[in-house]
């Protein structure tokens, strides 16, 4: 397979580490790969907006103005596909990686085996079948992956959808997205429908998602939210997206 990987880092030094570790990957695992180096987030920036098809990306945290995480987050704005694997010196910011769906979170220096096993990994993302779903969006049909919805609320005519990173409006009314996403997602109110993947704890009255989200848990809908939310996180069911 080809790979196209970005290395961005303000050290001239572990700009040539990384790239290195990169091809000894490459050839262990008979792939080939074109890597582009970076001094700073604004100069792959600048960059990335004529040509947004790396697959790859191996980012410092501490940079310049713009630091890695203010780089993941904008990327992420747009870009759900990107493998995103930080490097840094420091341990601070592992909760950061999370947000921006970090593939993996490196301590500097790097060992050649560490990095192939995140490259490893982000190569398996990069070729998965996601289940998705397409939308229409400003009048432009929209593919949206069905492991990047958090939940859909429900207002008059439309539907909010959150993902990860970002949200949308689509004009359908919350029964219609519900068969849309199918099996994966549960009403835990008539307003909201919620991806059970997601779901951290649940009390009396509302869903506390990862990110730290609560949503409204209705007296009607509690026992089938709390029944699924159980055997799910037990192991005792298999969602299939989409089915």
């Amino acid at each position: 397979m080809h790979y196209k990987i970005a290395v961005c880092d303000d050290s001239a030094a572990d700009q040539s580490y990384m790239e290195k570790l990169a091809h000894f990957w490459a050839a262990d695992m008979q792939h080939t790969i074109q890597v582009h180096v970076y001094a700073s987030a604004e100069s792959f920036l600048f960059h990335y907006a004529q040509q947004k098809d790396y697959d790859i990306l191996l980012l410092d945290i501490e940079m310049g103005l713009m630091d890695g995480v203010a780089l993941a987050k904008k990327l992420r704005q747009e870009n759900e596909r990107i493998q995103i694997i930080f490097i840094t010196g420091f341990p601070d910011f592992i909760a950061e990686g999370y947000e921006v769906s970090a593939v993996h979170y490196l301590i500097k220096p790097v060992s050649k085996e560490t990095l192939a096993k995140a490259l490893d990994k982000a190569a398996g993302n990069l070729h998965k079948k996601v289940p998705a779903v397409i939308f229409t969006i400003d009048k432009e049909q929209v593919r949206i992956a069905l492991t990047d919805i958090l939940y859909v609320e429900a207002f008059a005519h439309a539907c909010r959808i959150t993902l990860l990173h970002k949200q949308f409006e689509v004009g359908k009314s919350i029964s219609e997205v519900e068969r849309l996403l199918g099996k994966g997602f549960i009403r835990t109110h008539r307003s909201y429908l919620v991806g059970i993947s997601y779901m951290k704890s649940i009390s009396k009255t509302e869903v506390t998602l990862d990110n730290g989200e609560k949503i409204p848990l209705s007296r009607k809908n509690y026992q089938a939210v709390n029944q699924v939310f159980i055997q799910y996180f037990r192991g005792d069911l298999q969602w299939e997206f989409g089915t």
